[in-house]
């Protein structure tokens, strides 16, 4: 029932549009969420001390940020694949490795992020990036490929 819900055409749409919203919450980050670390990072932070951060401030943009790319990363995966069931154990992975990486990335930086930086700026990257969705997509194609082989 769902493989015929979208035309391939109104497939390559929608994932081509869900796709552009990740690079608009890209290009305007500076303007939509607090992180004192998207300048830092830029600049040549080896030298330079952490900056200054209000940790539920950071949290909370954090999360949303999180929120939003995961949200549109499962309707990628949904759109390419039309599979609930991919879409629900995405579900469950972007939720877990949220709290993971959230936790890594405050214990982090509130434990030893001046000697961690480089640590701090990879967890980081994971929460702020759809980096996950890089990853699922040749997994699930693979994970469909070898249901039909078999």
């Amino acid at each position: 029932m769902l493989k015929n819900r979208f035309s391939p055409k109104i497939s390559i749409a929608l994932a081509t549009l869900f796709v552009l919203l990740l690079v608009l919450i890209r290009t305007y980050e500076d303007a939509l969420f607090y992180d004192p670390f998207l300048d830092y990072f830029k600049s040549d932070y080896y030298n330079l001390p952490l900056p200054e951060i209000h940790n539920f401030q950071l949290f909370t943009s954090i999360f949303f940020r999180y929120f939003l790319n995961s949200i549109l990363s499962l309707a990628i995966i949904f759109v390419v694949f039309k599979d609930v069931d991919a879409v629900k154990f995405a579900s469950f992975l972007y939720l877990l490795f949220f709290v993971i990486l959230v936790v890594a990335f405050f214990f982090i930086l509130l434990r030893n992020g001046e000697t961690n930086k480089m640590n701090l700026f990879y967890v980081r990257r994971f929460l702020i990036q759809p980096l996950f969705l890089l990853l699922f997509l040749p997994a699930f194609y693979f994970q469909k490929q070898n249901k039909q082989n078999d």
